[in-house]
């Protein structure tokens, strides 16, 4: 027995179990059919999340570089210089991180006008599809806008609080993810970060920069993250071969 270990358990909802499978099953699907509508549909397929509280930290000290039968080493004490927060769009079909935004706060108005900018950057995408966590951020009434300006709707979208499309995150939420729209947004399961690919990305951000880095300043910070998504995209990118359809794994 090993007491002072301890292990986190979700207990299943099963009341809910048919929306969380088709859930599951929706953002498997758009990764399965992203290289075929990409071909056919012009379709973008983004894997889309923030990275929040990137510290700046400088080492108060040089580490010491790796030595055969030594690890390398690294000063424990450091000098704290702020913090950023990272937008990265993994690109589910060429294993690219595009558009990236970097800025020292996030809120819905911040979430909603990056993806106006990353829109832009590509006129002759026909088709938008953002897979993303519930976050409240994600399901703002500034997006709603925003992909009713963009789609054209002249419909009247209510009252944030009130009525109509507006009203509550659920029916704006239900807005957001209408097929019908050229931009749309395919939203995890709650606790299910694990199926939005950008977190795979975000791991290697914090293993290969992050953890071991040394910032002088919140501007040098975003100009290595910079380098780093550079660097990554000539020299490791590529797709995610994605075998999970929804369905339970079976022994």
């Amino acid at each position: 027995m090993k007491p002072h270990h301890s292990r986190y358990w979700l207990t299943p909802n099963h009341d809910n179990e048919e929306i969380f499978v088709a859930e599951v099953k929706e953002v498997c699907k758009t990764y399965h059919e992203a290289p075929e509508k990409a071909a056919t549909n012009n379709r973008r397929t983004i894997s889309i999340d923030e990275n929040t509280g990137i510290q700046a930290l400088e080492r108060k000290n040089p580490g010491k570089m790796i030595e055969p039968g030594k690890p390398e080493r690294i000063e424990f004490e450091y000098i704290r210089h702020g913090t950023l927060s990272l937008i990265a769009n993994f690109d589910v079909v060429t294993g690219e991180v595009v558009s990236p935004g970097i800025g020292e706060t996030r809120n819905e108005y911040d979430f909603c006008e990056h993806i106006r900018n990353l829109i832009s950057s590509d006129p002759e995408a026909q088709e938008w599809v953002f897979v993303t966590d519930q976050l409240n951020t994600h399901q703002s009434e500034s997006l709603v806008r925003l992909v009713g300006e963009l789609c054209g709707i002249k419909d009247d979208l209510g009252v944030k609080g009130k009525k109509g499309i507006l009203k509550s995150m659920k029916s704006r939420a239900e807005f957001l993810r209408m097929k019908e729209h050229a931009i749309r947004f395919v939203y995890t399961p709650k606790h299910c970060s694990w199926l939005n690919q950008v977190e795979i990305w975000f791991s290697i951000l914090t293993k290969k920069l992050i953890k071991r880095g040394n910032f002088t300043s919140k501007e040098d910070l975003k100009r290595k993250l910079l380098d780093f998504i550079c660097y990554f995209n000539a020299t490791m990118a590529k797709p995610y071969k994605w075998t999970f359809n929804g369905l339970p794994l079976k022994a």
